[in-house]
């Protein structure tokens, strides 16, 4: 197998603001694995808590581990990649482009050689955190766009009151669309915080809430899980399947995100965790394009939530294969999981 590199710097159209801080576009990692005519594509969205803090880390991982060559069934290549050290946004990148590989040497869509249909949920649009006049402005876009779902990031350092203030520009802006309204603290809230929230969002009809506490915080769950208001998921406290036996009894479910769990390999396995443990499950994403939306869109059949958006934000994104219609994600029709760079 051949294996290239490619990096690419993606915009994004409005810099998007979490608890944690603001982001207006970085670099990716491209990868592509040929073999016998057909060329399968990942991609890599850094993070220092994803085990590659830069492109060039990432890339570096990659070619290491792929010098000892791509031999055997994939999820063999994932233990072994995981193992050497491989950070599992890297490892994300090399195993979906080793199932987009596999799918189109079958001449099948991802989804259809993993036993799923061509369907999924609808998929939230991300309302970061801003001033409630420019979420006044944001949230019709995003309407206009199709939206049917909003997330709206919360956990603003300015404190709860803050929170409230663009909460509630959103459910506003939103009224009469329809749209369902869920809320993501990006573990941005303390204890005492999150019951109080939880209990303010519930009864201005939020879905649920995600991440309300600090990862690292998993000990105080149990107690903010009693008498909740709200189904609770955890998102950056859920990374590996091997995690969700601990709290699995103090939450409602978990959010996944090929980035942070190493790619599809692991997400299978983190979906039949979950549901063996009774849990609901959702799917999210990073700075992603295309290409790694795609992926997980191929999966998008498995989700209870399905959060897919973060190509929409781009500007431009230089891939496609991750339509958007009616609402809902899905993956290109096509052999593989769709998604490719545009040039």
């Amino acid at each position: 197998m051949k294996v290239d590199f490619r990096t690419l710097y993606l915009k994004k159209r409005f810099p998007l603001r979490i608890s944690r801080g603001e982001i207006t576009g970085g670099e990716n990692l491209f990868v592509s694995v040929t073999d016998a005519g057909h060329t399968g594509w990942g991609e890599m969205a850094p993070g220092a808590t994803e085990g590659a803090a830069s492109v060039a880390e990432g890339q570096a991982q990659l070619q290491a581990f792929c010098a000892g060559g791509l031999n055997g069934a994939i999820q063999d290549i994932w233990a072994r990649a995981q193992g050497t050290g491989v950070g599992a946004c890297a490892l994300a990148a090399l195993d979906m482009a080793l199932w987009d590989l596999r799918a189109k040497q079958a001449g099948m869509p991802l989804y259809r050689l993993l036993g799923l249909a061509r369907r999924g949920v609808v998929s939230s649009l991300t309302v970061g955190i801003n001033p409630p006049e420019r979420v006044r402005e944001r949230v019709p876009l995003l309407l206009a766009r199709g939206a049917r779902a909003l997330k709206i990031k919360l956990g603003s350092t300015d404190g709860i009151e803050a929170d409230k203030a663009m909460f509630m520009a959103v459910h506003e802006a939103a009224a009469g669309s329809g749209a369902v309204l869920r809320v993501d603290a990006n573990g941005g809230w303390s204890l005492a915080d999150a019951r109080h929230m939880m209990g303010w969002l519930a009864e201005r009809g939020v879905e649920y809430v995600e991440q309300p506490l600090v990862q690292g915080a998993e000990d105080q769950l149990p107690d903010l899980f009693g008498n909740r208001a709200l189904p609770i998921f955890v998102d950056e406290s859920c990374r590996f399947s091997a995690d969700i036996p601990s709290f699995a009894h103090c939450v409602d479910g978990v959010n996944l995100k090929l980035m942070k769990c190493g790619g599809i390999t692991e997400a299978l396995r983190i979906v039949a965790t979950a549901r063996a443990h009774g849990l609901k499950t959702m799917i999210g994403c990073m700075g992603e394009s295309s290409v790694s939306i795609a992926a997980g869109a191929s999966l998008s059949a498995l989700f209870d939530y399905i959060d897919l958006d973060s190509h929409l934000n781009l500007d431009p994104d230089p891939a496609s294969g991750a339509p958007f219609e009616q609402g809902v994600t899905l993956p290109a029709d096509q052999p593989g999981h769709g998604g490719t760079l545009n040039a």
